[in-house]
């Protein structure tokens, strides 16, 4: 690990947003990812368009965007941020069997976008499953990791 210290975290051990004033403005962008594990039914139910709710895949996709730009009204310690491009693609996969779900954000600024590209997955993850669980109650959500991060002092990451 290259810096152990919790930011988020003050000498007395309490919880605070930290402060970015100081910070170069840079460019920054981080892709995150997940996945939805369903029945193969549920996949072609899908895939076919005849999930009940209408159009899984595209719903999906826009509430991933809405809650990247959202993320710090859900995150109590995440800066409010201008954010220049969110894009969520979701992608079938025959081995899960189920939906692949890839998010990335970017923006200019002085703090990341790891958590608005963590949370565009996640909810795109949870509305795949609202939309479809009338089909499958026991669909699994799961993978849900940081995959690659640009810009900012800790610099570029990829897993």
């Amino acid at each position: 690990m290259a810096d152990s210290k919790l930011t988020h975290i003050d000498q007395a051990g309490e919880a605070h947003m930290v402060d970015v004033g100081d910070k170069a403005e840079t460019g920054r962008s981080a892709t995150a990812e997940g996945f939805v594990r369903m029945l193969p039914e549920t996949l072609a139910l899908i895939r076919e368009g005849n999930a009940k709710k209408g159009d899984v895949i595209g719903t999906a996709r826009l509430a991933g965007i809405m809650a990247a730009k959202k993320t710090s009204d859900l995150i109590p310690l995440c800066h409010p941020l201008m954010l220049t491009k969110v894009s969520v693609d979701i992608s079938e996969d025959a081995s899960l069997p189920g939906l692949r779900v890839t998010a990335t954000a970017k923006l200019t600024g002085k703090t990341g976008v790891e958590m608005e590209a963590l949370t565009a997955v996640s909810v795109t993850c949870l509305t795949i499953y609202d939309m479809a669980k009338a089909a499958d109650k026991a669909m699994e959500i799961g993978g849900i990791r940081l995959l690659e991060k640009t810009g900012g002092k800790s610099g570029h990451y990829k897993a």
